[in-house]
């Protein structure tokens, strides 16, 4: 579902004021650190889930 390095936008931000987490390990759980202040937080893959903000359809590059 994520990959390795990718960035992704949480729906709460954090206490620095980022909203933007890179991810950095996956295994029983996610680990992410913080774009702006490179904290790092690790979370379930459910917590993960339900925390991603949801991110536009880009209609250009949908197939059909």
């Amino acid at each position: 579902m994520y990959e390795l390095n990718e960035i992704l936008t949480l729906k709460k931000t954090h206490p620095c004021g980022g909203r933007d987490w890179k991810i950095v390990r996956i295994g029983a759980d996610v680990k992410l650190q913080c774009v702006t202040c490179g904290k790092y937080v690790n979370l379930t893959h459910d917590t993960l889930r339900k925390s991603v903000k949801p991110q536009p359809i880009n209609k250009e590059n949908k197939n059909g």
